[in-house]
């Protein structure tokens, strides 16, 4: 198995340096700067400091010697920021290369289209004659920790069955255990909800509500996540697995989670753009936030902390007043469609 990882970001970089640890793998940036950077250095001072990448670990800025490298029975793993997936999977059809595995690693739903990351890719390669297979890893997982070989455990999901044996031969190895799953709608969900709870959880942590008010918005978090998720396909044991509770239980409480730390800015007071402008990486529930509502309203489903989030992100309220909306609503059912 030869494995190609297009995106030199965090994650990326995380995933190259594990799967080099058992296959010939091949790191694909952008900037030829910083890819230089990173052959000469073996350490990706940017996004992962004080990581050493592995002798192994090949890095460069040509797209189509990355590809190649893969094809025609490799494994390309898509580890571009969601707002960039499209125009990297543009790219990658121009080239018209031999059908290859395409495992994609971002989350969220894009902004313009609504679509969920493996639609996107699946838009882009609609009219190939030989259509790649598609799928999605995901779960609980900070790069820092999986590029320093801390244990952790994620979900591929595909429809593919020679994908999903693939994507685990690649990466089931070492501290990484990968479980597979069928369910491309409900991964995708997981992982695109899970960050704009994770700014609730941030925004009340900051503003020192305490540990039952962060179980419970982690809890009517996960609620809200599965009636969303169920409306469009998904099934609901993957909002209790690691693509969907776990994940979710990792961005609202972990120190190294971008989008938490997006809520304790916001709590402090501080100008959303100054956070993500200072912030140096993507925070995914930034961008996902808005469309997130759209689509709630769009199959009328009540998502009440999504829409206190995401009225804090719109300036129509303040960290406290978001708060309080939350605690004045009238009482409900537990469980409700």
């Amino acid at each position: 198995m030869r494995v190609s990882v297009l995106g030199a970001g965090a994650w990326g970089t995380a995933m190259a340096a594990h799967a080099a640890a058992r296959q010939d793998t091949v790191l694909w940036g952008r900037d030829p700067q910083q890819v230089d950077a990173l052959q000469r250095t073996r350490e990706n001072r940017r996004y992962l400091p004080g990581v050493a990448l592995p002798a192994a670990l090949q890095c460069t800025a040509d797209l189509q010697q990355a590809v190649a490298h893969a094809t025609p029975d490799g494994l390309l793993v898509l580890a571009v920021p969601l707002a960039a997936l499209r125009a990297l999977a543009r790219q990658l059809a121009a080239q018209r290369a031999p059908a290859v595995g395409v495992l994609v690693l971002c989350k969220g739903f894009e902004r313009e289209t609504a679509a969920l990351p493996h639609q996107v890719v699946e838009q882009v390669f609609a009219d190939w004659p030989q259509h790649p297979a598609v799928g999605l890893l995901s779960g609980p997982s900070f790069a820092d920790e999986v590029a320093r070989g801390l244990p952790s455990a994620l979900t591929v999901a595909s429809r593919d069955a020679s994908l999903l044996r693939a994507s685990v031969g690649a990466l089931h190895h070492d501290g990484m255990r990968v479980y597979a799953s069928d369910d491309l709608c409900g991964v995708a969900v997981g992982g695109a909800v899970k960050n704009v709870l994770a700014i609730a959880c941030g925004v009340s942590d900051g503003l020192e509500q305490g540990h039952n008010a962060r179980a419970a918005l982690i809890t009517r978090g996960l609620a809200e996540m599965s009636r969303l998720g169920l409306v469009l396909g998904a099934q609901r044991e993957t909002f209790t697995g690691l693509s969907g509770l776990g994940d979710l239980v990792l961005t609202c409480t972990g120190k190294l989670s971008r989008n938490r730390r997006v809520g304790l800015q916001l709590a402090a007071g501080k100008p959303l753009d100054a956070i993500v402008r200072e912030l140096g990486h993507v925070a995914e529930g930034v961008y996902t936030a808005r469309t997130l509502l759209e689509l709630a309203e769009r199959h009328a489903i009540d998502m009440p902390i999504a829409a206190a989030v995401g009225a804090l992100l719109d300036g129509t309220c303040t960290a406290a007043e978001a708060v309080q909306a939350l605690l004045a609503r009238e009482p409900q059912p537990e469980t409700r469609p």
